[in-house]
């Protein structure tokens, strides 16, 4: 057990802007539901985190990074909000387009309240207890969206000091959303800045998740200098796993002040266990801790190395990425006009005209449907919408063949190749049966040069 001097990158870059015991149900719930230490969606499917975190409150107006992590492969956000302590509060109206925005991209939302930070130890810090009157206040923006959204009561509430009282506050927090209306499953993060060095979490767990009345509770460790070898990772999980108490890797680094965190070890474990994380964080670090960006200004064209790592390297998004069912058969809901499209380019590069989508006539055993979703001068973002003919399908293959040069160079929820100017997308493992009427879809990016007309796509059924 070892004391952490330094804060988490959470706190840093906080401070510088101021500067998851039963199986699955039979039928679908309301929203996302606790079982046996497994997170399962609305459809009753299981569903394991696979995003990033982005700094929302601190940066509002970056509302095409919804857009750009999806395009990369993420199946969930965490969101940073503000309850106005410390930080300019988000109101219900900005909660509720920021959900607007998880749903346009067929993410996850993990909404957090970051004003707890360090409490006890950090100056300005807030209580659970004060977290929880924001969420209360804020739940006009939150009931009826438990199919999308997950509430983390606290980031990192109580730093290295005064956390004795953790489980009694978390327990009460918890207590006093559910009196106070709030089904949604719900995030509890760990004391010590969140890495939990004193086990205070670990070994109070049990008890906290009874304190839910709706057994719809979740736990979230983050991982920096304290879990640099795969041994205190695997451990530290493994008693959550081995008690059947859901846990979620909240945040990870690749690196950190406070020593070098084992992301290897942690993308690992979590693939072969089944565990949910959610990389920390997207752009927008500051205070000598950026190497934690995964994108350089938000530029999802700029990925940093450690951006690479996650996304395209072993066990990270692009290999290990399921999308969450609830979106599987569902159109994108359209965000309030108010808010930039979240496929906007950035301003230097002012978009062209989008095509229209091409639409195949139906066939017997099923159609597809492509659309740009938006574009930028040499790229674009792409996706596909596959639907069953009047009978169920075991499985799908797309064609389409481009006119102008186009090139698929990523892509998600499909296994997609080329050949010459011909592309070919099959399903997946996961996305293949299809109920007859009932739909899919698969995205990728692509690049582009001159014209960007939209092909005439095929679908053949097996």
């Amino acid at each position: 057990m070892r004391k952490l001097f330094a804060a988490v990158g959470a706190v840093l870059l906080a401070t510088v802007a101021a500067v998851f015991a039963f199986g699955p149900s039979a039928h679908a719930a309301a929203g996302f539901t606790v079982s046996n230490g497994r997170l399962y969606d609305a459809n009753g499917n299981e569903f394991i985190m696979r995003g990033v975190n982005h700094a929302h409150t601190w940066y509002p107006n970056q509302t095409s990074s919804f857009a750009d992590v999806k395009a990369l492969g993420a199946n969930s956000v965490r969101v940073v909000l503000s309850s106005g302590d410390r930080w300019t509060r988000n109101s219900a109206a900005d909660v509720s387009n920021v959900i607007q925005l998880c749903k346009a991209n067929r993410l996850i939302c993990v909404l957090e309240v970051h004003d707890t930070t360090g409490y006890g130890e950090q100056s300005g810090a807030i209580t659970l207890d004060r977290a929880v009157d924001y969420w209360l206040s804020i739940a006009s923006a939150l009931n009826g969206q438990e199919a999308y959204a997950i509430v983390n009561i606290g980031n990192e509430p109580y730093g290295n000091q005064n956390y004795s009282s953790w489980a009694t506050d978390t327990a009460n927090a918890i207590r006093r959303l559910r009196t106070g209306g709030l089904t949604h499953t719900i995030m509890v993060d760990a004391p010590n800045w969140g890495q939990d060095w004193s086990f205070t979490m670990r070994d109070n767990a049990p008890t906290v998740f009874n304190a839910d009345p709706a057994g719809n509770t979740v736990f979230s460790i983050h991982m920096y200098g304290v879990f640099d070898t795969a041994a205190e990772i695997s451990d530290y999980l493994g008693r959550f796993r081995s008690r059947g108490l859901p846990i979620v890797v909240g945040e990870f680094g690749h690196n950190h002040s406070d020593g070098n965190p084992d992301e290897d070890a942690i993308l690992s474990y979590t693939q072969a266990n089944g565990i949910g994380w959610l990389g920390w964080s997207w752009s927008g670090n500051s205070g000598g801790v950026e190497y934690l960006d995964m994108a350089t200004n938000f530029n999802p064209n700029q990925l940093t190395s450690w951006g690479q790592r996650l996304f395209n390297g072993t066990n990270g998004i692009r290999q290990t990425s399921r999308q969450a069912s609830v979106y599987d058969s569902t159109p994108p809901t359209t965000p309030p006009p108010s808010t930039p499209p979240p496929s906007t380019p950035p301003p230097s590069s002012p978009p062209p005209s989008t095509p229209p989508p091409s639409t195949p006539p139906p066939g017997s055993g099923c159609t597809a449907t492509y659309s740009i979703g938006g574009q930028w001068q040499g790229g674009f973002q792409g996706e596909v919408r596959v639907t069953a003919g009047a009978s169920a399908i075991n499985g799908w293959t797309v064609r389409w063949t481009y006119a102008n040069g186009q090139t698929v160079t990523q892509s998600w929820n499909a296994t997609v190749t080329s050949s010459g100017s011909t592309v070919t997308a099959r399903n997946v493992d996961y996305n293949g049966r299809l109920g007859a009427g009932a739909s899919t879809t698969f995205g990728f990016l692509g690049s582009w040069n001159g014209t960007n007309s939209a092909p005439a796509v095929t679908c053949t059924a097996s």
